[in-house]
């Protein structure tokens, strides 16, 4: 009696043709959504209807599982939900709307400039001015708490409160922001090839560097275990479990990609499991287990360069996408 071998993950792929760049993938609950940089979205049902949110380029994209948020270059904030459709959150008139985030409890941000905006979905959203144009938005995991980046640091805001908002400084331009499951920490991407960190407790600067180009992909593993990121040429692993997160700790690095010099473009850490999907400029799409390096081969290289990787909140299937207009849905 024979075992039928068990199909690879690469021949449980759906392939889809974008036929343009993927900005982002996302789940809503068991759909998949792919965001294209022309304004539409692909919802990739099997259906795969296509779906205009915006008169121009999506520039930035969030989503809590249930709700897809979007920001263009039209001066729309737009919430997209696959039974509900596509809805007009706010219009600045035209200024372009350059990031968007989704928080606990209805919490929406965005900014556009100087001018940072949220709501939690009733009454006029309450504004907050900066000293320079927001890099990045992500909210606190528990309350109405937006971190900010932006040139020469970041701020902390709690919207409801008149309390002045608290200053995290380091000089240069910090281009996206996270926060630690734990609310412990706050990191920023920056213009430079590395991270920045505060420890918030009391301030304590954590620099995160070393890297040859770039970080413009992070993402928590599960349980806040790790921030994985790109930029080298292999996945790079942050500790965030101890006391001092990941001062005076070496990060873990897996997922080396099949051409030297060739960096990972995208990460996306598993929702249940310690496993990092990366992928690569090349086109490669690795499935790492964290704990020993264990790899499956997702995608071979066809140097068309991963630009989106999505985790659907049960760990059961992933969505890729590629700048060249690929993209694909796997069950696993």
């Amino acid at each position: 009696m024979t075992t039928a071998s068990r199909p690879s993950v690469r021949d449980r792929i759906r392939h889809l043709d974008a036929g343009e760049q993927v900005l982002s993938a996302h789940f809503l609950k068991s759909v998949p959504i792919l965001i294209l940089v022309s304004g539409e979205i692909i919802v990739a049902d099997g259906n795969d209807a296509r779906v205009t949110l915006h008169d121009g380029g999506i520039l930035d994209t969030a989503s809590n599982g249930d709700m897809l948020l979007t920001s263009g270059d039209d001066g729309r904030v737009v919430s997209f939900t696959p039974k509900g459709g596509a809805a007009t959150v706010h219009d600045t008139g035209g200024t372009w709307v350059d990031h968007v985030a989704l928080g606990p409890n209805g919490a929406q941000a965005w900014s556009a400039g100087r001018k940072v905006f949220a709501s939690q979905g009733k009454g006029e959203p309450k504004t907050l001015a900066l000293p320079s144009a927001a890099g990045g938005l992500a909210f606190f995991p528990k309350g109405f708490r937006l971190a900010i980046a932006h040139y020469n640091g970041a701020t902390l805001w709690y919207p409801n409160t008149d309390g002045k908002p608290a200053s995290l400084e380091w000089k240069g331009s910090h281009l996206g922001i996270s926060v630690s499951h734990d609310q412990r920490f706050v990191v920023t991407t920056m213009q430079e090839p590395q991270l920045h960190g505060w420890r918030l407790e009391d301030n304590q600067h954590m620099r995160m560097s070393g890297y040859p180009g770039k970080v413009r992909s992070v993402s928590w593993t599960t349980g806040g275990k790790f921030l994985a990121t790109s930029g080298a040429a292999e996945a790079i692993l942050w500790p965030f479990t101890g006391k001092n997160g990941p001062m005076g700790a070496n990060p873990t690095m897996i997922a080396p990609g099949a051409k030297a010099g060739v960096k990972v473009t995208q990460v996306a850490g598993h929702p249940v499991a310690g496993i990092c999907a990366v992928g690569f400029a090349d086109g490669l799409i690795l499935l790492a287990r964290i704990e020993d390096g264990a790899e499956i081969l997702m995608r071979e290289p066809d140097g068309d360069a991963v630009t989106a990787l999505a985790w659907r909140a049960d760990g059961k299937s992933i969505a890729f996408g590629t700048e060249g207009g690929k993209a694909g849905v796997a069950d696993l």
